[in-house]
């Protein structure tokens, strides 16, 4: 069960696992609560979508539609449920352990400090009523552990893992719009607050007085894109920035980039991180959460302090510089998520966590 069948690494990660279950053994339902692009393509699948049309937890109706989800569960006799995302696990924790659902799972896939504090607080009733929390990383583990107070017993690790082909190295071919750019920096993400995007717009402005012919590439679409615009135009770097909405293929766009940044204040295993390694970037990120059980600092990557503009310039401007350092630190990460996070070894592991709460294996 997820919130959404939309953009994002969560619906990504949803999307994936449910379409390569083994269905020798397992059937698996889709459930959410809108509809979007990822339902096309899970229905192509043969799988079955079933719409909860939950708006707020504060509604009259949040009932009925717990009984809904309640009958569906009954008719189609369906032993577990695992809900991905926190709305989802508010709703569809509570109402399948209502309905005594056989197996009951739920998901922490982002540090909880995005949270709000009464979402918090009912998280915190899932996190005792589910089974187990599968988490994607162990930065989120200890986060549950140390500040939630999650006994480490009722914690599952699931990584993400990356399908391949889809993100292959080569070509290494610039998009239409940076064809006469020396080198580009860029970004994949939801353009969120918590993306800490404006500290990769201030960290850009100090590299490009020295490197005119650098260009800033923004893959994403949300809140902070025309603020960023505007910062853009204020550092008078707009001219070197473009931005395109989210696209379903992003590997086109991260096969022209050569220094990849996630710059986030919050964040747990990213997609992104992984999806640009695949691709053959060199990857600079933040040291926060899941971030550096990815990026090994000097190894995989570097990494530099949250919200530290200069720190980001300064090693900016050394892969910049450096085209060695940055060949081999992109075929570090490369060979890494090759070997430790294909998709097909993240689903096997996730078949693992249901067989054990199912009984079977």
């Amino acid at each position: 069960m997820v919130r959404r069948l939309g953009a994002g690494g969560t619906e990504r990660q949803f999307a994936e696992a449910a379409k390569r279950l083994d269905r020798s053994r397992f059937s698996p339902h889709i459930c959410c609560f809108v509809e979007d692009f990822r339902a096309a393509e899970l229905r192509a699948a043969g799988l079955p979508i079933v719409r909860i049309p939950v708006t707020s937890f504060a509604r009259p109706s949040v009932l009925s539609n717990a009984r809904l989800l309640g009958r569906y569960l009954k008719e189609h006799r369906i032993e577990l449920v695992h809900t991905f995302d926190h709305p989802a696990n508010i709703f569809g924790v509570l109402a399948a352990s209502f309905y005594q659902t056989r197996a009951v799972l739920s998901s922490s896939r982002s540090l909880r400090n995005l949270r709000t504090p009464r979402d918090r607080k009912l998280l915190g009733l899932t996190d005792r009523l589910a089974d187990a929390v599968v988490v994607n990383c162990d930065a989120v583990k200890r986060d549950l552990v140390e500040g939630e107070g999650v006994p480490p017993g009722r914690i599952r690790v699931w990584y993400n893992g990356i399908d391949l082909a889809r993100f292959p190295r080569e070509p290494r071919l610039r998009p239409e719009p940076l064809t006469d750019a020396t080198v580009v920096i860029g970004v994949v993400a939801l353009l969120r607050p918590e993306k800490g995007l404006d500290t990769l717009m201030d960290a850009f402005a100090k590299v490009a007085v020295k490197h005119p012919g650098a260009r800033l590439l923004f893959v994403g679409s949300g809140p902070m894109e025309q603020p960023l615009k505007d910062r853009a135009e204020r550092l008078g770097v707009a001219s070197q920035c473009w931005f395109e909405p989210t696209a379903q293929d992003v590997g086109q766009w991260l096969r022209g980039v050569d220094i990849f940044v996630l710059p986030s204040r919050s964040e747990a295993l990213s997609n992104s991180i992984m999806e640009a390694m695949a691709s053959g970037c060199a990857v600079v990120a933040s040291r926060v959460g899941g971030n550096p059980e990815l990026v090994l600092d000097g190894e995989t990557g570097l990494l530099f302090e949250v919200g530290n503009a200069a720190g980001l310039a300064s090693r900016l401007e050394r892969l910049i510089e450096d085209r060695t350092l940055r060949a081999r630190l992109a075929g570090a990460g490369y060979l890494r998520i090759r070997a430790e996070f294909p998709l097909d070894a993240s689903i096997r592991r996730l078949e693992a966590i249901y067989d054990e709460f199912l009984g079977a294996g």
